[in-house]
């Protein structure tokens, strides 16, 4: 097993308590593994998260991305209590569509500097197939 990357003691129940009364929670992002170095959550595709066409919005790949990433960042940095975690930069490559059911993003580390972590989130379907990848540069702040 690898050694934890985590700085702080956290558990899902804490992940998702943090969302309540933001975006992530408004749009269903749960979060439901914790991995030594890396977190899953889930997105359901539904009228929240779909574009008029009927279709997974990318809009919401890179939203489900961004939460995942910068609350990978945030958990894995020595100094979290002091810091918070910006997004930089984010791409990702729209592969699959996907018209229900749910998604399934995992996040993990590239590169964790004590500025800058940059972070890989590989969003799947119901059938595990790839339909969205992506990479997010996390700058720490302090926290005001």
């Amino acid at each position: 097993m690898n050694e934890s990357i985590w700085h702080r003691d956290f558990t899902l129940e804490d992940l998702n308590t943090m969302a309540k009364g933001s975006m992530v929670e408004h749009i269903g992002i749960v979060f439901t593994e914790i991995g030594a170095d890396y977190l899953v959550a889930t997105m359901p595709v539904d009228a929240r998260t779909k574009q008029p066409m009927g279709l997974l919005h990318g809009g919401a790949s890179v939203t489900l991305a961004e939460t995942m990433g910068s609350m990978g960042a945030w958990l894995a940095h020595p100094k979290s209590e002091e810091m918070l975690s910006v997004g930089l930069e984010i791409n990702a490559n729209h592969l699959k569509a996907v018209t229900s059911g749910t998604v399934t993003g995992k996040a993990s580390p590239i590169r964790q500097g004590k500025t800058v972590q940059v972070w890989r989130i590989d969003i799947s379907d119901e059938s595990g197939d790839l339909i969205c990848t992506s990479r997010i540069t996390i700058m720490a702040l302090k926290s005001r």
